[in-house]
């Protein structure tokens, strides 16, 4: 698997947004319903959305996030055998500052607010490289 970081790519290449969250200074976790594991918000474009609209969605449906400031962090992207077939796929990484949370009505079964990072992540070899990349450029 090969992860790669762009400062920008056409918008059409972009099919995910991820969004690194936090809530008074600690991090914002989800557990899938179907999974065991941690993972950062996120998820697929909808067909004529904007990248910027499916952050917001995506960390509202998988957070209950309804009060918060988003900004773009960079493009990144994952090349792996197992994933598309192989080929380079694009998604765009965001940080939110969460100030307020509704119930969530989605695949989410609870986030966890927390200092530390999980053990168990659904994507391990790719959310801790995001949340490096994030560290690096000085939002986390």
């Amino acid at each position: 698997m090969q992860i790669r970081f762009y400062d920008e790519v056409d918008d059409a290449l972009l099919k995910f947004a991820v969004i690194i969250s936090k809530a008074n200074g600690k991090f914002v976790f989800c557990k899938h319903k179907e999974r065991d594991t941690y993972e950062v918000p996120g998820g697929h474009r909808e067909m004529n959305e904007d990248i910027f609209e499916t952050a917001k969605r995506e960390l509202n449906e998988e957070t209950g996030a309804v009060d918060f400031d988003i900004t773009p962090i960079c493009v990144y992207s994952v090349t792996a055998k197992d994933n598309f077939d192989g080929e380079e796929t694009f998604g765009m990484l965001y940080y939110a500052d969460i100030r307020t949370f509704e119930e969530i009505h989605s695949e989410i079964e609870k986030i966890i607010i927390t200092d530390t990072l999980p053990l168990k992540w659904t994507y391990p070899l790719i959310q801790p490289e995001l949340l490096k990349k994030a560290h690096e450029k000085g939002f986390i």
